[in-house]
């Protein structure tokens, strides 16, 4: 049996290493994404380049515009952007389609060539057997793998870090910015200009202050009537009496 698969020894050995690298490029892509979803995990601490551009991104335009409508589209516009390196990640995503893809057509031309070469049933038969297999391993990898559940998941955490953490410290950031500049404002040391101008009005009132005492005073004091009114008065009594 394996001598069969041995008698187109080089058609095996490309439809195996397309099979092999297709499924490497799923492997890749899940450590990927679960180096990112750990990084999630912690983003205040986090040392993925990558994220701490996200991060800082993210608080330039909450600066420029205040609020971000729809975060999102921002998390996924961001996932569109990760890359390896130069590559991007939805490359590998792609490639290891096209090269399974390539795999089993490679497989078809070798089973296509030997019935040009009018060849036994037997002898093309390991062709169809690795294209069914190298199918099956694929898609086993894949599920296992679940690149579509772990980029949703790492969307989950960067939007919940964003609007329930990341958004909520900056506004009490700015809040506490403003408390800091209106206590500033408040507590500004006076000019030397003010200050005589304070002591001046002061002392204009201490002085207007004391004339108004001393009237008042000086009406407490005076007596009730002159001297002609008292004598008058003194008279009157006499004359009253006797």
């Amino acid at each position: 049996m394996f001598a069969l698969f041995f008698r187109h020894k080089y058609f095996m050995f490309v439809i195996l290493t397309l099979l092999f690298c297709s499924i490497l490029c799923q492997i890749l892509l899940g450590v990927i994404y679960s180096r990112l979803i750990r990084e999630t995990e912690n983003m205040s601490a986090t040392k993925n380049k990558s994220l701490q551009q996200l991060k800082l991104k993210f608080t330039s335009c909450r600066q420029l515009h205040e609020t971000i409508p729809n975060v999102p589209v921002f998390v996924d516009k961001f996932l569109n952007q990760i890359s390896l390196g130069k590559i991007p990640v939805s490359f590998f995503r792609h490639l290891s389609g096209q090269l399974t893809l390539l795999s089993v057509l490679v497989a078809g031309i070798g089973a296509c060539i030997g019935i040009i070469q009018e060849e036994s049933f037997l002898t093309i038969a390991p062709f169809y057997l690795v294209s069914f297999l190298g199918l099956y391993l694929y898609f086993a990898a894949a599920s296992l793998i679940d690149l579509p559940g772990k980029a949703g998941m790492l969307r989950t955490n960067l939007v919940d870090y964003l609007e329930n953490h990341l958004a909520n410290r900056l506004e009490q950031t700015r809040l506490d910015m403003r408390m800091v500049g209106m206590e500033d404002s408040t507590q500004e040391p006076e000019s030397p200009a003010v200050h005589l101008d304070k002591r001046s009005v002061e002392k204009e009132k201490s002085e207007n202050l004391s004339d108004a005492d001393l009237q008042s005073e000086h009406r407490k004091n005076s007596p009730a009537f002159t001297s002609s009114e008292a004598e008058e008065l003194e008279l009157l009594l006499r004359e009253f009496l006797v």
